[in-house]
């Protein structure tokens, strides 16, 4: 684990601009843009939680942190012969320091590529993939949904306790995360030949009023796809697999930040957090903000067969 020296609120912090036009989509939009840059993916990664036991004892797949509340939600396949294919994620509740808060079951869900929370008070909605449909042995999400986190409660996807969305019509492979920043929802979707994301105001989405603020097309190339998180004009995404003898440490995991204005490639870069870690898989992404100073995290998935772990690191430095 490496950690850095804590830069200055005046290193961090930069004034934000303001919503700029995008080649792709422009709209005004009330919320205000993240204060600072972009993160610098070469910086050195530092521990938040190591090795901490989910719910469930399968692979994470993917986290959203509450900031208001300092939650952690972690989404997994659930327990069982069938839940992959059947689109069953565990959703476990986590304090910071990664002890078990409370955990939900999501039935018919998806796999859970990515996720993003919503603070309400002192408790959270969570937004996710639903509608699962199944292929080759997995399940994807073909809407979003929304739903307030009660913990013990199993939900199906026709419950009624969840609001259903469909901000692209006839998408595919439906994800989404949250800046905490900007209030924005971010959502990656297959348009049926390429993978883009969409940016919503996240108010807006919820009264159905909402347009594109971006809509850009994600690079190819980049490897198996492990999860995503926005911070102000930019998405960052996760790429790589477990540890194996055709991918020995330190591994190819690979973070790439996109510029959803121009949909421009910036910067792309090798992880090599928690590399000591055995299978070490990648799994998710999400944006803390401690004191207003905002991290760009990452997940990884280690252990046994039947007997995974989490661990999250993060990135500070901003360009």
């Amino acid at each position: 684990m490496t950690s850095h020296t804590p830069l200055t609120r005046r290193d961090i912090l930069k004034l934000g601009a303001g919503v700029a036009a995008t080649a792709a989509l422009a709209t005004a939009e009330p919320a205000a843009a993240a204060e600072g840059g972009r993160f610098d993916l070469t910086a050195p990664s530092t521990s938040l939680i190591w090795k901490k036991a989910l719910y469930d004892q399968t692979v994470l797949q993917s986290f959203a942190i509450d900031n208001s509340n300092e939650h952690i939600y972690t989404v997994q396949v659930k327990n069982g012969g069938g839940s992959n294919a059947a689109g069953d994620l565990c959703l476990t509740k986590l304090s910071l320091t990664g002890t078990i808060l409370g955990h939900m079951y999501l039935m018919g869900f998806g796999h859970g590529v990515q996720i993003g929370v919503e603070p309400s008070g002192t408790s959270a909605y969570l937004w996710t993939e639903t509608d699962a449909v199944s292929e080759d042995g997995s399940a994807r999400g073909s809407r979003l949904a929304r739903f307030r986190f009660v913990d013990g409660q199993t939900l199906t996807s026709s419950s009624a306790a969840l609001t259903k969305y469909t901000p692209v019509a006839g998408a595919t492979n439906t994800t989404c995360a949250i800046d905490p920043s900007t209030n924005r929802l971010i959502m990656r979707y297959s348009d049926g030949s390429t993978f883009r994301y969409a940016v919503f105001p996240l108010e807006a989405l919820k009264a159905g009023t909402a347009e594109k603020l971006y809509d850009v097309a994600q690079p190819t190339g980049l490897g198996t796809f492990q999860g995503y998180a926005g911070y102000g004009d930019f998405v960052y995404m996760l790429t790589g697999n477990a540890y194996s003898d055709t991918n020995p440490a330190p591994g190819n995991t690979y973070v790439t930040c996109l510029d959803l204005r121009t949909g421009e490639q910036v910067q792309r870069a090798h992880s090599v957090a928690g590399k000591s870690l055995d299978f070490r898989e990648p799994e998710g992404m999400g944006i803390q903000i401690v004191s207003g100073a905002p991290r760009l995290c990452l997940g990884l998935a280690s252990g046994a067969e039947k007997a995974r772990l989490a661990s999250i690191f993060y990135k500070s430095v901003l360009i």
